[in-house]
C-alpha cells in the first residue's frame, strides 16, 4: 500500500480520514483519533456558528451592511459548514448511523466531509471576491 511504511504503520502527515478509507483498520489508533477529532470538530463549530450568527450575521443583517450577495453567500456557505461537521459529531457520537455497520458508518463519515469540503470551498471563493463583482 503506498500510505503505508513498513510493519503497516501510517505515513508521516497521513490524514487520518485518507488512512481510515484506505486500510479499513477500525481498531487502529488512527480510528480513536478520528472519532475525538470529529467530536470535537462538530462541538467547536457549533459554538463558532452560534457566536458568529450572534455577533456578525444578526446585527450586519439588522443594519443592512451586507455588501453584496457574494458576501451573503459566503458568510452563509461557512455558516453552512455546521451541518456537515454537526452530523460527523453526531455519527461519531452515536446518535446517528447506529444501524449501519463499521463499513457504512465510514461511508457516512465521508459523505460528511465531502459535504464539508464543498460548502467551505463556496466560501472561501466568495470570501475572496471583491463585492464589485457581484
Amino acid at each position: 500500500m503506498a500510505s503505508a511504511v513498513p510493519g503497516g504503520r501510517p505515513a508521516p502527515g497521513t490524514i487520518t480520514e485518507l488512512q481510515l478509507l484506505f486500510t479499513r483498520d477500525m481498531t487502529s489508533v488512527w480510528r480513536t483519533t478520528n472519532r475525538y477529532a470529529g467530536i470535537a470538530a462538530g462541538i467547536y463549530f457549533l459554538g463558532v456558528f452560534v457566536y458568529l450568527l450572534v455577533t456578525a450575521v444578526i446585527p450586519i443583517t439588522m443594519s443592512d451592511a451586507w455588501r453584496g450577495i457574494g458576501d451573503v453567500i459566503a458568510v452563509s456557505s461557512y455558516l453552512l459548514c455546521v451541518v456537515p461537521l454537526g452530523g460527523i459529531a453526531l455519527l461519531e457520537l452515536g446518535i446517528i448511523g447506529k444501524g449501519r455497520d463499521a463499513s457504512n458508518q465510514l461511508k457516512l463519515h465521508a459523505v460528511f466531509v465531502a459535504g464539508f469540503l464543498v460548502v467551505a470551498l463556496v466560501a472561501m471563493i466568495f470570501g475572496m471576491l471583491s463585492p464589485s463583482v457581484m
